[in-house]
């Protein structure tokens, strides 16, 4: 029995999205998921919303993130692993789905190890158009794992920055990122300490794996009038940054109540007062005021940045055709005749 064309789920594998990518361009999938998280994040009040589902480890995180609006629902399963990079595994790995609200069929199973790297760096970028000085055209990237070089070419393509300054406690790990960027048009400037990371850098980028209360920026390090882009924060005693520093800084976040327990502000009291990004995209928040101002943007990531993301790829999928049609759902001819259904697969 050849299952019928509804019951088919489209899957995006590894393979596919690499295809997606390079046919689109980088770049350019880039700006579309930043584009699309941005309309999302407009129409933030029309979605459900909850911190994402986690079950720690102490070697790591597994965790669900659920969202939905009047016509789409998506999850994305996701881990956090950073001993992994030590056994040749990945830190982060994912998949994702995304449905229909009406009927609750699968419209898209999709890798999203790739995706998450991309929708990670497109967040940035699109918080950093908001919030970085205006002329900004350096970027420290401290911390140069495996989203690096995404970051790096999302803040060139939407923020128009020329200049990257490199910097890991692991130079095998610069190495590899400034002879990824090689040929991208992009400055880039490995650095033996992150002091001479942030030299010149009007944003920058925190990006660090371990699962620990770090201190990758100290306070005497920030000036005034820098973006940060922290991004290595991400679950329950997991900082990057000296608690000193957000008391100096105009904090921005994408849902509090999981940004409270995940990221850098879970070293401040539960009332420490924040902005919530959706209101800085819908223009009811102005963003940055002035040219000495601090802004941070602690970022955990949230799952509507996923729901975005899944529905670019969808989109996509059916534009070139690159998926593999999945018999994923059991669906009769007689939707009351499950049973039936088995027995005559026999």
């Amino acid at each position: 029995m050849q299952p019928s064309d509804k019951a088919l789920v489209p899957f995006v594998s590894v393979d596919h999205m690499m295809q997606l990518i390079h046919r689109v361009g980088l770049p350019e999938m880039i700006r579309r998921i930043a584009d699309a998280i941005e309309d999302d994040f407009r129409r933030w009040e029309s979605f459900d919303k909850t911190p994402r589902v986690a079950a720690h480890s102490p070697v790591g995180v597994i965790e669900l993130m659920p969202t939905a609006n009047d016509t789409q629902y998506a999850f994305k399963y996701v881990n956090g692993h950073p001993k992994n990079t030590a056994e040749g595994l990945q830190t982060v790995t994912a998949f994702g789905l995304l449905a229909d609200v009406d009927t609750g069929y699968p419209v898209l199973l999709s890798e999203m190890t790739m995706l998450t790297a991309l929708r990670t760096a497109a967040m940035s970028a699109l918080v950093a158009k908001h919030l970085a000085p205006k002329g900004a055209d350096t970027m420290a990237m401290i911390g140069n794992g495996a989203q690096a070089e995404f970051q790096s070419i999302a803040m060139q393509t939407i923020c128009g920055i020329t200049t990257v300054r490199l910097y890991d406690n692991d130079p095998d790990a610069t190495r590899k990122c400034a002879t990824n960027l090689t040929g991208t048009g992009l400055t880039v400037v490995p650095c033996a300490t992150a002091e001479d990371a942030i030299e010149g850098a009007q944003i920058l980028t925190t990006c660090t794996a371990d699962k620990q209360y770090a201190t990758i920026l100290t306070d005497n390090m920030v000036g005034s009038g820098v973006h940060i882009n922290a991004i290595g924060g991400d679950c329950p005693g997991k900082t990057e940054l000296a608690e000193a520093i957000l008391h100096r800084s105009s904090i921005f976040v994408e849902y509090p109540p999981q940004t409270r327990v995940e990221g850098e502000i879970q070293q401040l009291d539960p009332d420490h007062p924040v902005t919530e990004l959706w209101t800085v995209f819908s223009g009811a928040h102005p963003g940055r005021r002035d040219a000495r101002e601090i802004t941070l943007f602690d970022s955990v990531g949230f799952a509507i940045e996923d729901f975005s993301a899944l529905r670019v790829v969808h989109a996509l999928t059916v534009e070139t055709g690159l998926n593999l049609p999945l018999d994923l759902l059991a669906d009769p001819d007689n939707p009351r005749d499950l049973y039936g259904m088995l027995m005559r697969a026999g």
